[in-house]
């Protein structure tokens, strides 16, 4: 399944590893030093650092989000949740 993190970026709910709270990373010495040294390696994206809340971490990339924590984490609940509903459908005769 797919997860939008904000502005035009989708990634794989899979490859998802954490998704922390904007004010949680920038109020962290150690986090900083991982954002700037994956910075380095350019594998941070970043739409508008204005507006990120959250931060979600990939496997090769780290994405800015506008979207909450909250809202990413409803968004990834919905996914899982449609994913092991059961099928009634009834096959149609033709």
């Amino acid at each position: 399944m797919f997860i939008h993190v904000g502005e035009e970026h989708v990634i794989s709910s899979d490859e998802i590893i954490a998704i922390i709270d904007y004010s949680l990373v920038s109020s962290s010495t150690i986090n900083d030093e991982l954002l700037l040294a994956l910075n380095k390696k350019e594998s941070v994206i970043i739409t508008d650092e204005t507006l990120t809340k959250s931060v979600v971490f990939t496997a090769d990339s780290v994405y800015y989000s506008p979207l909450s924590v909250l809202t990413l984490r409803k968004r990834s609940s919905v996914l899982s949740t449609i994913s092991r509903l059961d099928d009634y459908t009834e096959p149609i005769d033709e």
